[in-house]
């Protein structure tokens, strides 16, 4: 874990940073290349978004639960202490649901359309479509990137609005940065955050330094440059 990292988790207890072994230092170092082919960024990509599931799934409370193995055995072990679900960031947010369907087989899922204004750089709540019992839900928020934390604030703030209190709220994510992590810790204290990596900065157009580029356009081959 770099030491950027470690000061992060330090100033923000509510942030987890992986901790990355070579292997998926490694597969970082892939999605970032800009020589990538799309086909071995989305499957790189796929891996890594399923590490940042299953450490966003650890969070989650848990309940005894004593079973009878094969043997006639008991064996003392735990279950789901809440009721889950999942709320994707349309468009990019959309490349994390199959990992969490792989962990979560039934896992419902909710949308929330939010885009960026390239000239403002905030973001505009277009659309949203949410599960009805949501507020009685931990919540997994989905979203690649934590840049200004902009897009993950407003989608937080629709979450609040229909019912759901931040404790529940949890925010997975593959790339962030000190900035964005401080204003949505600023607004939103008591959400949890998931993250496999924290770069340095944002550069003049608010992008992460040194980053992947639009996450979206390369994972659905949109990418026009």
């Amino acid at each position: 874990m770099s030491s950027l990292a470690s000061q992060i988790m330090a100033k923000y207890p509510m942030v987890r940073v992986l901790t990355l072994s070579d292997q998926m230092k490694a597969l970082m170092t892939y999605i970032r290349d800009q020589k990538i082919n799309r086909e071995d960024f989305v499957f790189y990509a796929d891996r890594i978004v399923r590490h940042v599931v299953e450490e966003g799934l650890a969070t989650l409370p848990y309940v005894p639960n004593q079973i009878t193995t094969p043997t006639g055995a008991k064996y003392d072990g735990l279950d789901f202490g809440a009721s889950i679900c999942g709320v994707s960031i349309v468009r990019a947010g959309e490349s994390m649901e199959k990992a969490l369907q792989q962990c979560c087989r039934k896992i419902r899922i909710g949308k929330i359309l939010i885009q960026r204004d390239e000239e403002t750089a905030q973001p505009k709540l277009f659309y949203s479509k949410l599960p009805q019992d949501i507020s009685g839900r931990h919540v997994l928020l989905l979203y690649p990137m934590l840049a200004t934390g902009g897009s993950a604030i407003t989608a937080i703030e629709v979450l609040i609005e229909n019912g759901v209190k931040e404790d529940p709220i949890i925010f997975l994510n593959i790339i962030s940065c000190p900035e964005g992590i401080e204003a949505l810790a600023v607004r939103f204290p008591k959400v949890t955050v998931v993250t496999a990596e924290v770069d340095t900065h944002l550069n003049e157009r608010k992008y992460i330094i040194p980053g992947i580029g639009d996450f979206g356009d390369r994972y659905f081959g949109t990418d026009l440059h």
